[in-house]
């Protein structure tokens, strides 16, 4: 990675743990994919646009209804449960 890549990858989270209220260092727990029957889904203020077959990075099990993902792109946002399914 050039230094300027590296630059902007650390902005990105720090304005991500910024807007969650995230706290500690980013661990990706596993990874997940979008399940591919499941609609393409514009994101939010902090929801997650979604593609059919994408893969996610888990990064926390936030409750029985949402997970905080990222995906390629470095962009954070909450997703649907119900349209994960595990690799």
């Amino acid at each position: 990675m050039t230094l300027k890549v590296c630059k902007k990858e650390e902005k990105m989270d720090r304005g991500f743990q910024k807007k969650f209220k995230f706290e500690g260092s980013i661990n990706v727990l596993t990874q997940m994919m979008v399940d591919p029957a499941a609609t393409e889904k514009r994101g939010g203020a902090k929801n997650l646009p979604l593609r059919p077959g994408e893969i996610l990075d888990v990064i926390q099990f936030t409750n029985q209804e949402q997970i905080l993902c990222r995906n390629s792109q470095r962009r954070y946002g909450y997703v649907p449960r119900a349209v994960m399914l595990p690799l």
